[in-house]
């Protein structure tokens, strides 16, 4: 999904497609209905003109909405898609919709560009059949391509190893999941396992060579470099596990905190794929560097007072700079540690400054203390 798309672009052809256009009109927020010269004067206010042939709607349309509903043929959908389709990673999801809307069939994007999900949605509110293809919503197990999605999850790689996982899936061959982090309901947690699927919470005593592929979710950058042998059959999924404890000397550059925490990742081999929010003491609410960094990236940014600061127990150091200008005696480590709800610090504070007299930056990371799963479901591994 792209972030600047409009959600949805409904299109109608004919007398009964225009009621269904006109109850999805109304139902969707934010959508657009585009309908046919022949029925433009019986469309709801706002309705968009539809050239007939649809191609040269479609080439200024496609790219520019989340998910397209045709109330036309399957058949004929796919005619006029095939020439703007571009890759998975970027195509919009596309549903068609029968002219009695009997059924909402998902035609295209099923999983990165939500198609499913849309299908569902707009299958509950017409109150016919969905018709979804894709084999492991069909089948009831694990979707590896957006595992984890709607926990914010990342994919490493969309393109390493996730096809061969896929099908290792949907086959039930051995899988072994291995979750070093992140939230533990990727599966509802009341649910077994999919069949095939074991469950680790360490990598330390996985063979890669007894399972036909590895799913890993882990926040480690150094998998790759440490156990190559491993990285080599796994997909690698980044949950937002990381919170980023900051301080600085007012007024300095974004620039500067963005490579400081660029390099201390990068010493410790965390992903920046997996920070969840940074945080500093009430005293830096209003720190541009720090409002710049938080919406670039997505992160959320809370501060705390000094006295709650104060209170957390688990910091390194005390801080006579913090103590002497802030009035607490510890700022990144403390709202580190205070914001993750951790009892212990991943990486203690670190000091940057790019030169001679510039501004500092300290940064400290804690790590979220997610649940494990129950013991009823996983399988986990120990040492024989």
């Amino acid at each position: 999904m792209i972030q600047s798309r409009k959600p949805y672009a409904i299109y109608v052809i004919t007398k009964h497609g225009m009621k269904t256009g006109k109850e999805l009109f109304h139902s969707l927020k934010g959508a657009d209905l585009f309908v046919s010269p022949k029925f433009i004067s019986e469309a709801p206010k706002g309705s968009k003109l539809l050239s007939l042939p649809m191609e040269p709607t479609l080439r200024e349309t496609f790219m520019e909405y989340d998910c397209h509903i045709f109330v036309i043929s399957v058949g004929a959908v796919v005619r006029m898609i095939s020439p703007l389709l571009v890759s998975k990673k970027t195509d919009p999801a596309v549903l068609c919709i029968d002219d009695q809307a009997k059924f909402t069939i998902c035609v295209l994007s099923g999983h990165v560009g939500r198609g499913n999900f849309f299908t569902q949605k707009i299958s509950g509110l017409l109150e016919n059949i969905p018709v979804i293809t894709t084999a492991s919503d069909v089948s009831g197990t694990l979707t590896v391509d957006i595992l984890g999605r709607e926990l914010g999850w990342n994919l490493e790689d969309q393109d390493r190893n996730v096809t061969r996982a896929c099908a290792a899936v949907v086959n039930e061959t051995k899988v072994m999941f291995v979750q070093e982090t992140g939230e533990p309901n990727f599966w509802p947690l009341e649910k077994d396992l999919p069949k095939g699927i074991e469950y680790s919470s360490s990598l330390e005593y996985v063979d890669p060579k007894d399972y036909e592929i590895l799913l890993i979710a882990s926040d480690r950058t150094d998998i790759k470099i440490e156990t190559p042998e491993i990285y080599s059959n796994s997909v690698i999924y980044r949950p937002k596990s990381l919170v980023l404890g900051l301080g600085c000397d007012k007024g300095i550059p974004t620039d500067i905190v963005e490579n400081g925490i660029v390099k201390v990742l990068k010493e410790y081999n965390l992903s920046l794929d997996s920070i969840k929010a940074i945080a500093s003491v009430d005293a830096k609410k209003e720190e541009p560097a720090f409002l710049e960094i938080s919406e670039k990236y997505g992160w959320e940014f809370r501060t705390f007072s000094p006295e709650k600061l104060d209170q957390v127990e688990g910091i390194s150091e005390i801080s006579k700079a913090a103590s002497e200008y802030v009035g607490t005696r510890s700022v990144s480590e403390a709202a580190a540690l205070l914001l993750s709800g951790s009892e212990k610090l991943l990486v203690t504070k670190q000091k940057y400054k790019e030169t001679e007299g510039g501004k500092n930056l300290t940064v400290a990371i804690a790590r979220i203390p997610f649940a494990a799963r129950s013991e009823h479901h996983p399988v986990i591994l120990e040492k024989i």
